[in-house]
């Protein structure tokens, strides 16, 4: 009995110390995920490169969520451009505010795709971009398109050094 308990309370220190060295839990979203099996963007888009999509965990920066309700956001990329995260089925959505420079770790599928200009007018919009920006948008834009299953989002500003 007391073996029991030794080793229920290492694994909750385990796990707590696990969480902390990801930040402040935001929140979970969609479907349950863990952090088990993340890649980084780097190993993402190499993984692209073999196939016309990939089925992946990434762990990545939040630099903009849908103003309107959080049906979207945008992750950082390596070379400094955005992919954007739609939910499945648009089953779910994130916190449309105050998420930007927080870190998600999303599970789902990737695939490169053709975004009209329709629609990037549409994101714009959602985004609470300026008319006359929305309105500069003139073309089509190939893209990184990623349908995530499940969200989990740390606040890294919340975390502390050691």
């Amino acid at each position: 009995m007391r073996n029991l308990l030794f080793i229920a309370i290492i694994a909750t220190i385990f796990s707590c110390q696990q969480e902390k060295s990801e930040g402040t839990l935001v929140g979970k979203y969609g479907e349950e995920i863990t952090t088990e099996g993340v890649i980084t963007p780097s190993e993402m888009l190499a993984k692209l490169e073999q196939a016309d999509s990939v089925n992946v965990k990434v762990k990545g920066e939040i630099t903009a969520t849908c103003a309107m309700k959080g049906c979207w956001m945008n992750l950082v990329m390596p070379d400094g451009e955005e992919m954007r995260v739609t939910f499945k089925d648009y089953g779910f959505f994130v916190p449309s505010e105050g998420m930007e420079g927080n870190v998600a770790i999303i599970d789902g599928i990737l695939t490169k795709t053709i975004t009209d200009v329709e629609t990037l007018r549409h994101y714009a919009e959602d985004a609470g971009k300026p008319q006359e920006e929305i309105e500069q948008i003139t073309e089509d834009k190939e893209e990184l398109a990623f349908v995530a299953n499940g969200v989990i989002i740390y606040d890294i500003t919340e975390e502390t050094t050691e």
